[in-house]
């Protein structure tokens, strides 16, 4: 189906539910439904570029909208945290982020869109002993042999399109981070201790000091976003997303 009804849709999306009955379903892509709004949504409803679903579609069949540096036509294609959207004739750009009320966009310079903070999901070791680093977006870039150890939660910083690694966060205790899911979603603070979990039956947690306060939030909903000394990086091969 093209369409669901609002009442099913996430409660990420910043659109009001009971407005109207149906609303555009996101294509299968990097995001999962949950964690993405499609790009018909954030032409008409969010940023207001469009009036209606038509007006969308003819935009993005003329090629006049980017996300992370490509092209993209399809109005289902889904976006989300922490994609760069780009609209070159209105010469704006702007971040998917996070707030307490769900995905955010926000305004940035032309120089941040070639910029990309994304989180390993996972890590895996392909033929010649090389780390594949699969990110949060569903992009891989491959690692060579190094001195750098690369884990599953931290955070790199990556040069668009190219997909150069820049810089290395490590989800380590004092890093700055960002929840991203979960209700405590959108809040900001510096990690103050990471609980790995025991067995089976428990999960790993992360505790976020945020003004002053101490929050608790599944390792998962946690998103490095910096630290008080990034570690640089040299590696300039990547794979392709």
């Amino acid at each position: 189906m093209a369409h669901l009804k609002r009442y099913a849709m996430p409660g990420t999306w910043p659109l009001a539910r009971k407005r109207k009955v149906f609303v555009v379903r996101p294509s299968p892509g990097p995001h999962s439904r949950d964690n993405c709004v499609p790009l018909q949504v954030v032409l008409r409803d969010v940023l207001h570029y469009v009036e209606d679903a038509g007006e969308a579609k003819k935009i993005l069949n003329r090629g006049k909208i980017l996300v992370d540096k490509k092209v993209r036509k399809d109005v289902h294609y889904p976006i989300g945290l922490m994609d760069v959207l780009e609209i070159p004739d209105a010469k704006e750009q702007f971040r998917v982020g996070v707030s307490r009320k769900g995905l955010i966009l926000g305004k940035i310079s032309a120089g941040e869109a070639g910029r990309k903070l994304c989180r390993i999901q996972s890590k895996t070791v392909i033929k010649g002993g090389l780390a594949q680093l699969n990110l949060h977006d569903g992009r891989n870039i491959i690692v060579g042999k190094g001195k750098v150890s690369y884990r599953t939660g931290d955070s790199v910083l990556i040069q668009l399109p190219e997909q150069e690694i820049l810089k290395h966060f490590r989800l380590e205790k004092g890093s700055n981070a960002v929840i991203t899911a979960g209700r405590n979603i959108g809040v900001k603070g510096k990690i103050r201790d990471i609980r790995v979990r025991k067995n089976m039956l428990e999960k790993s947690t992360v505790i976020l000091e945020s003004e002053g306060k101490n929050i608790e939030t599944l390792l998962d909903y946690v998103m490095v976003t910096g630290a008080e000394k990034p570690k640089p990086e040299s590696r300039k091969k990547g794979g392709k997303k």
